[in-house]
């Protein structure tokens, strides 16, 4: 069976993870959690950042930071995970749902403006397979309501809108870390502060409500509990693994990228017959390999073309289904009716794309799609 996904080891992980227990600190914010610091910051280009043990913990942060009470309203897509929903009920929130693009899954940003009310308190959007959401009309939009605006960059790790990366242009982002993304440290996540606003206070929530890391830079005589927070930060050993993967991101990124580029390749014939519909990248944005999927024409038609990959030994599988049709959701607020979002999610298919994919096997996947077409 060739998986969906297999995760990447670059070889120094143990090394870095071996060099971390030894120093004797492997709980939060140590060496190896600086090193990373530093990595995003002077590579990446990053303003200000946090290591957080998940993506979910990161946008926990975010809500916090934007002081989400209850009945204030989050704008945010419906296709997307249910960590970028989550995240605000906690607070309280009513969860305003936004269509998707007609062409890809982000959010469509010319509808905002019409789901704006006197309650909306911010924006999140999600940067979907690491392609940038239309972020000059997202931003003019929320300074113009007064509102903040929170990227949702799970899946846009090395991935730009115009030259700037994601993750760079909001007031704050969110990055995953897990084992299906294309930097991974198992599980993992980071918090990027944009605005000097949240730098001291997201310390504190991320320190367990405690300006403890002030104490230890000399900058305050004792620390003590001065706000909410939680465990957000990582152990010193996942920064460790998080190290090893960093140091070799132009690698990972250009592997992927050529098997990205050859799925496009081998199966733009379908798409110009109209078959089925590819991944769209945007002109202001870039592809960092994420993922690569293909959109079919029901979902009765992916569903069998599920089943004649399983059969074939490809493991293929879909993404979100729509969370305005959620159990949680539709129990609570009234049904809203989002065509582009529920089209995603009932035709849209994830085909296998890590590092250590062989190109022989992914033409396999490209000769088994195309003879599963043909036959129809």
């Amino acid at each position: 069976m060739i998986p969906f996904n297999k995760p990447y080891m670059t070889g120094d992980e143990l090394y870095y993870i071996k060099d971390a227990v030894n120093r004797g600190k492997i709980s939060g914010n140590g060496y190896y959690t600086q090193k990373c610091h530093d990595f995003f910051k002077e590579i990446i280009g990053f303003r200000n950042c946090l290591l957080t043990s998940s993506c979910t913990d990161a946008l926990e942060m975010t809500a916090i930071l934007v002081d989400i009470e209850p009945g204030d309203e989050v704008i945010m897509p419906s296709y997307t995970f249910v960590s970028t929903a989550n995240a605000f009920v906690l607070r309280g929130a009513k969860i305003i749902f936004a269509d998707s693009n007609k062409n890809n899954p982000n959010i469509d940003a010319t509808s905002l403006e019409a789901l704006i009310t006197a309650k909306t308190k911010a924006i999140v959007v999600v940067h979907y397979a690491g392609t940038a959401c239309d972020m000059d009309l997202i931003m003019d939009v929320a300074n113009k309501n007064n509102l903040f605006v929170i990227e949702d960059a799970a899946q846009a790790i090395d991935s730009y809108y115009k030259d700037k990366p994601l993750g760079s242009i909001a007031h704050l982002a969110t990055f995953s870390f897990h084992e299906t993304k294309n930097i991974i440290s198992g599980e993992g996540g980071m918090l990027v502060i944009n605005d000097e606003r949240f730098d001291e206070r997201a310390e504190i929530i991320w320190e367990k409500g405690t300006n403890r890391s002030a104490f230890f830079r000399g900058e305050t005589d004792k620390y003590s509990w001065v706000d909410v927070g939680s465990s957000f930060l990582p152990s010193d050993v996942t920064a460790a693994f998080l190290f090893a993967q960093l140091e070799n991101l132009q690698k990972i990124q250009s592997r992927r990228k050529v098997l990205w580029d050859n799925y496009y390749n081998g199966l733009k014939q379908l798409e110009e017959e109209g078959v089925l519909k590819l991944p769209e990248i945007p002109s202001y944005a870039t592809s960092n390999g994420h993922l690569f999927y293909i959109v079919c024409k029901n979902i009765e038609e992916r569903s069998q073309l599920i089943l004649f990959l399983k059969d074939n030994s490809v493991h293929a599988v879909f993404h979100y289904l729509s969370l305005h049709k959620s159990p949680f959701y539709v129990n609570k607020y009234k049904s809203i009716g989002l065509e582009n979002c529920d089209t995603f999610a009932d035709q849209l298919l994830r085909l296998p794309l890590y590092y250590e994919l062989d190109i022989e096997d992914q033409n396999r996947i490209i000769n088994l799609i195309i003879s599963f077409f043909r036959k129809r």
